[in-house]
């Protein structure tokens, strides 16, 4: 039932937004814990009359508020049904959130129903009573009882008892009373010093990052008979649109630099001259489908996350659905609270584009196994995919390291200009380390392959072969198609000219700095570049050999002058007569070192500046001749791409943040994280079946490509909310995600990450079909998609771990109850992973106990992040309960359905959107979830689905 009205606190709601003010995250010391609501209680009734006289009623309380100020009820909340009682004690508990400020005079209405048959149609109203805030404050104990009334003010009959919670120790109560006690003796909880309620309102935190945060609180039986409180706290989160419109934005920039690089090509001959024509109109076409996207994202406000209902609207494409994150936090006697998060995302995938071909790992292996036949068509160089990521990489890294070069030199000559010996030996070290790394990037054959193929591109082109035996251009050109398909391979270095070379001899290190300081003096005339390709000459191979190792050559120039000057300076130090330093002194003023430097440096960025221009142009035709022969399905698979990979990057954004607040106080946790990094375990609950096929196939390729994002963190400007917003930075082949923090929360991290280290994410896929479009997919279809991804990803789920071990010790990890060791679980799920068992839900089970074993962050998913995550959410948090907390086991069933119970269809309206909710009353409704594992269709439905596949069979075959 994937549209029907849905659970609170497990991201099955597709909200409406809240008015409510932003809410964050508190420092106490460093901790980051969120803040708990104000009031909280419990309810019980006593001596409930039903309608029929011959049975005892299934009760159950709706909460509404009344406001004081507006004077209207708002429908609030709703326990869960206790069967067959005249006595119920409810285990679902009441809170106020913040959008409802709960003051002395708030109202709150209680309105009791029977539920005949646990069906909304049949429930039937039983009385109704109200008190205020102030009431329950000032009562004795904090305890209320009263009495129930029919509409015109009668006593109805039985009573309503209200009581506080607060955070602690709850009284022992025997656990067979817990469906017949009476409300005297209701349990109560005590009050916990260590737990203070903390004000969220003053610190901003996470006002930029979550919101609209909706809370539930429960009590259960712990197996010693004591009481623990379990609240739930659901937020959305702003990331949902912020990361997407700067991704649309980074996008653009790219796409519009990469046409402004085309241009700059040059003048080429006719057939690639219309090529770059087509492809710039292509990327024209793009650019402006991206801006009007991000016109209408930004036309959008107040909102935070997509409803599954706009998941097929095109200007929302870019937007994850139902992104939410989920927090259980468990309060047990005399133990220190623990907290569960999960993040709840619709599968990232292209759904308005749909699924009619497949998805994205299906298209790009056709596309890559036709864009041969493309290349041959359109004449054009096949490059393979390892190809064009070298040349993207080779103009993103040219790109970022040329300016970084520039300014470094310019330091150097600062600190010749300050006589500074030790600031021109840390300029020194950094202009040398990013120039040595600038020359490893373009140590590549490619490049130099891709120069000739460039020349040989411009009109009135003659090889040498053409000039010896003249032979028809065609088959000319049919020659460099063909020499062109080889594999590049690197070059190893050439001789003399290796950046990385240490030459301690100051005269051999550079023997041409005379020559190249007259050189740049003689006429006081800047050096002119060359030209990139000589148009109409013939191509000199060994011109970029000879220009790249020129950029080597004046580094050493450069590092050679600096030991010159040095080593004068220090002679200058030793002891002479007065008269001698007076005249050392003289004849070295400040600026003799930067006159004496500054040619080296000005060589130095020419020639970097050359080898860049050479570089781009290069690369620039790599690419054009990649997007002349993925026309058009190549621009129409990125497109897809870059929407899919929208929605993945925000949601592993929101869930990073949320672990990083979490784990502030936590050294061991941010050693983890510099060292190695986190892994983000997503779990799939899609089905190898019809269009979910599709979706799947997106999510892989999508959550593959998360392995391309760092992160980093950054000091705030301010404490203002708009300096807390993750901002997103770079190029499709790397994203860097910095995460600003305030100044007095970031002094408190390693210095590693507060240099700015970039912090890695190991992505890990397992999906598992769980609904009955997997029955029939594993009765009559293909589950191999599942199995490949499941088997994959956990070798990297296996080589994390493997690396995690090395460098990272044990005490780092957290500490849980259940002690099966990590290698133990990692060699359980591997058995599983191979095993061919149906709708084999262990898999889901066991990733999602290692991810929290490894500090990880847990992501659930399905279609819309409603139906079958709210059971897989539930689920594990029960087991959870179970597993660490001692939840006893005759309360397990009671716990799962009362966090599966769902809200009334006023509540979800509440949160819901306006239109999805019309025609919806307000009668309460008490269906519930089922578990995973007995999440089958009924046999009369299954019967219908093998009727309908078998025809379709026989009709595919006839």
């Amino acid at each position: 039932m994937e549209d029907g009205t849905q659970q609170l606190g497990h991201c099955m709601v597709d909200m409406k937004e809240l008015n409510a003010n932003p809410e964050g995250l508190t420092a106490a010391g460093v901790f980051l814990t969120p803040k708990l609501p104000q009031v909280e209680f419990s309810l019980a009734c006593n001596d409930l009359v039903a309608s029929g006289s011959d049975r005892k009623p299934n009760a159950l309380v709706q909460v509404a508020v009344i406001d004081p100020h507006k004077r209207h009820l708002v429908s609030h909340a709703c326990t869960e049904i206790v069967e067959a009682n005249k006595d119920p004690l409810f285990l679902t508990g009441l809170t106020f959130p913040s959008e409802y400020p709960a003051s002395p005079e708030t109202l709150v209405k209680l309105t009791v129903y029977d539920a005949k048959d646990k069906s909304p149609e049949s429930s039937s109203f039983l009385g109704s009573a109200t008190f205020s805030v102030g009431n329950l404050l000032r009562a004795k104990d904090e305890r209320l009882t009263l009495s129930l009334r029919t509409s015109d003010g009668v006593c109805a009959g039985g009573t309503v008892v209200v009581s506080r919670l607060k955070m602690g120790e709850m009284e022992e109560v025997d656990v067979d009373h817990i469906t017949e006690i009476p409300s005297h003796k209701c349990p109560l909880v005590c009050e916990s010093a260590s737990h203070a309620c903390i004000d969220r309102q003053n610190n901003p935190l996470t006002g930029s990052v979550f919101k609209n945060p909706i809370c539930k609180v429960y009590r259960f039986q712990t197996v010693d008979s004591k009481w623990m409180l379990v609240r739930e706290q659901m937020e959305e989160c702003t990331l949902s649109f912020s990361i997407p419109k700067q991704l649309l934005s980074l996008y653009i920039h790219e796409d519009m630099s990469r046409v402004q690089n085309l241009r700059e090509l040059g003048e080429l001959s006719p057939h690639w001259d219309n090529l770059r024509k087509e492809v710039m109109t292509r990327y024209g076409g793009i650019v402006s489908s991206f801006q009007e996207t991000l016109a209408e994202l930004d036309k959008i406000t107040g909102r935070s996350f997509k409803p599954s209902c706009c998941k097929a609207q095109k200007s929302l494409e870019f937007i994850p659905i139902n992104l939410h994150t989920q927090r259980m936090r468990v309060t047990c006697p005399r133990k220190t609270d623990a907290f569960y998060d999960v993040v709840t995302v619709g599968a990232p995938a292209a759904h308005f584009q749909g699924f009619k071909c497949g998805g994205l790992q299906r298209l790009l292996s056709r596309y890559e196994a036709e864009k041969k036949s493309f290349s041959t068509a359109y004449q054009c160089i096949y490059y393979s995919p390892e190809h064009t990521a070298k040349a993207q990489e080779v103009l993103s890294t040219v790109s970022l390291l040329q300016p970084l070069i520039t300014g470094l030199a310019d330091r150097l000559l600062q600190a010749a200009q300050e006589h500074s010996s030790p600031g021109l030996r840390d300029a020194l070290k950094n202009l040398s380390d990013k120039t040595e790394q600038f020359v490893h990037t373009l140590k590549d054959e490619l490049v130099k392959s891709a120069l000739l193929a460039l020349h040989a591109a411009r009109p009135g082109y003659v090889s040498k072969n053409q000039q010896q035996n003249p032979v028809q251009g065609g088959q000319h050109q049919g020659h460099i198609l063909q020499g062109s398909d080889q594999t590049p391979s690197p070059v190893q270095g050439l001789p003399g000219h290796s950046p990385a070379t240490s030459i301690t001899d100051g005269t051999a290190r550079c023997n041409h700095v005379e020559g190249l300081q007259s050189t740049t003096r003689g006429e006081g005339v800047p050096l002119k570049h060359q030209d990139s390709i000589p148009h109409h000459n013939e191509y000199d191979e060994e011109e970029w050999d000879r220009v790249w190792a020129n950029v080597a050559k004046c580094l050493n120039c450069v590092i050679a002058m600096v030991d010159k000057l040095q080593e004068e300076d220090n002679s200058s130090q030793e002891p002479v007569p007065e008269q001698q330093l007076a005249d050392v002194i003289i004849s070295h003023k400040p600026g003799d070192w930067r006159e004496q430097l500054c040619p080296l440096v000005t060589r130095l960025k020419e020639c970097v500046m050359e080898v860049v221009d050479k570089a781009k142009r290069a690369m620039t035709f790599v690419l054009l001749q990649e997007a002349a022969c993925s026309i058009p399905q190549g621009f129409l698979l990125q497109q897809r791409r870059d929407v899919v990979f929208s929605q993945a990057l925000a949601a592993l954004a929101c869930g990073f943040v949320m672990r990083l607040y979490a784990g502030m106080q936590d050294q061991g946790f941010l050693r983890q994280l510099h060292l190695v990094g986190l892994v983000a375990q997503f779990e799939s609950l899609l089905s190898t079946y019809s269009e979910e096929i599709g979706m799947l196939e997106d999510m892989e390729v999508g959550i593959s490509d998360l392995h391309r994002v760092r992160f980093q963190i950054t000091e705030a400007k301010s404490d203002d909310l708009s300096d807390l917003q993750p901002l997103v930075c770079g190029r499709r082949d790397h994203f860097t995600v910095e995460v600003p923090l305030p100044k007095l929360v970031f002094q408190t991290l390693p210095e590693e990450i507060k240099e700015g280290k970039p912090l890695r994410v190991f992505p890990v896929l397992f999906n598992v079909g769980i609904n009955e479009q997997q029955t029939i997919a594993e009765r009559f279809g293909d589950i191999s998609l599942q199995e490949r991804i499941n088997q994959r990803n956990f070798e990297t789920l296996e080589a994390y771990y493997k690396t995690l071990r090395e460098k990272v010790p044990r005490e780092c990890l957290p500490c849980f109850q259940t002690q099966t060791d990590i290698k133990d679980l990692l060699e359980t799920l591997g058995q599983n992973v191979v095993t061919k068992k149906r709708k084999n839900v262990e898999i889901l089970w066991i990733a999602g106990t290692i991810c929290r074993r490894l500090n990880g962050i847990r992501f659930t998913s399905c279609k819309s992040a409603k139906d079958r995550t709210s059971m897989s959410v539930t689920l594990e948090q029960c087991a959870l309960l179970r597993d660490e907390h001692q939840l006893s086991k005759d309360f397990f069933i009671r716990a799962l359905d009362c966090m599966r119970s769902r809200l009334t269809q006023g509540d979800v309206g509440q949160w819901e959107d306006p239109e999805a909710c019309a025609g919806t009353d307000n009668k309460p409704t008490s269906q519930h979830f089922y578990p995973i594992a007995l999440l089958l269709v009924s046999s009369h439905l299954l019967v219908v689905w093998l009727i309908l596949s078998l025809v379709f069979l026989l009709a595919k075959y006839q």
